[in-house]
């Protein structure tokens, strides 16, 4: 171990292990620290009793059910079919192959305020594909999910999509041969080696969904206790000065969003032990 260590150190293109560990822990302590710090003692400024009020009321409740119900829902969606888009790009060669590979960043570089305008001008229901169906997607909870699902997609995409690639095909012959079905195959051989990528996948498709604002805000068409998310919440708190208030709304979404990643997070370790790479 010493010798590793000081293997390392000796080949190391940056100028030193603490150096480099001071410059790293001061910058997450200026992004991340530090303003995740003033949110909890700007909430440390209300009484148990208003935050509860501030925290509990039916509108914002509301909020709670469907920006975590929809999140979750959608990060669901796009673990299946972001699977199967990734193994399509991998296993298959086609005709406008890397247009399609660079569709799927499509959602990152795009501005989600032009993805939200999009999205509703698309789905409403003189849109081009509201048009032909019987219930309305814009300006629902609907809408809300095909947003989130929209921002999502590439996450479980790029995630999924290298550890795919070292795959060995030879594992899969062998399982044929020995005589499994295509489902034994893919359920006993693929996707246990799969699984800790999708599983990180499905967690930043669906933290990131948590906060998305820009996308959501013009297909949800934002009717309190309907299809209102929490960002909306707070961002009106903020707008009547009531920033105590705002916070901790965002307090309540980060614990709740932390211990769902948590949960996850150990869920994927779990899995990983499951193979033997931890």
């Amino acid at each position: 171990m010493i010798f590793t260590r000081t293997l390392l150190r000796r080949h190391s293109v940056l100028p030193g292990f603490d150096l480099a560990l001071g410059f790293a822990l001061l910058y997450l302590s200026l992004i991340v620290l530090v303003p995740l710090s003033a949110a909890f003692l700007k909430t440390a400024t209300l009484s148990w009793g208003q935050f509860l009020e501030a925290t509990t009321t039916p509108r914002v409740l509301a909020s709670y059910r469907l920006t975590f119900g929809a999140s979750l829902l959608a990060a669901a969606l796009n673990a299946l079919f972001g699977l199967i888009v990734a193994w399509v790009l991998v296993r298959y060669d086609f005709p406008f192959k890397r247009l399609v590979d660079a569709l799927v960043d499509l959602p990152f570089a795009l501005p989600t305020a032009v993805a939200g305008i999009a999205l509703t001008a698309i789905w409403a229901q003189n849109g081009w594909l509201g048009q032909w169906l019987p219930f309305q997607v814009s300006f629902t909870p609907l809408g809300v999910w095909v947003a989130l699902v929209f921002i999502g997609l590439p996450f479980v995409v790029r995630t999924v999509q290298p550890v795919l690639e070292d795959v060995n095909q030879e594992l899969e012959e062998a399982a044929a041969t020995l005589g499994a079905t295509r489902w034994q195959t893919f359920a006993k051989v693929v996707f246990p080696i799969l699984s800790p990528a999708l599983l990180t996948g499905f967690a930043l498709a669906f933290a990131r969904a948590l906060g998305e604002y820009g996308s959501v805000i013009f297909i949800a068409g934002n009717m309190p206790m309907i299809s209102e998310i929490t960002p909306l919440i707070i961002i009106s708190k903020l707008e009547q000065y009531d920033y105590a208030g705002a916070t901790a709304v965002a307090v309540v979404m980060l614990g709740v969003s932390f211990a769902l990643l948590l949960a996850i997070n150990s869920l994927q370790a779990w899995a990983r032990r499951r193979q033997g790479m931890l």
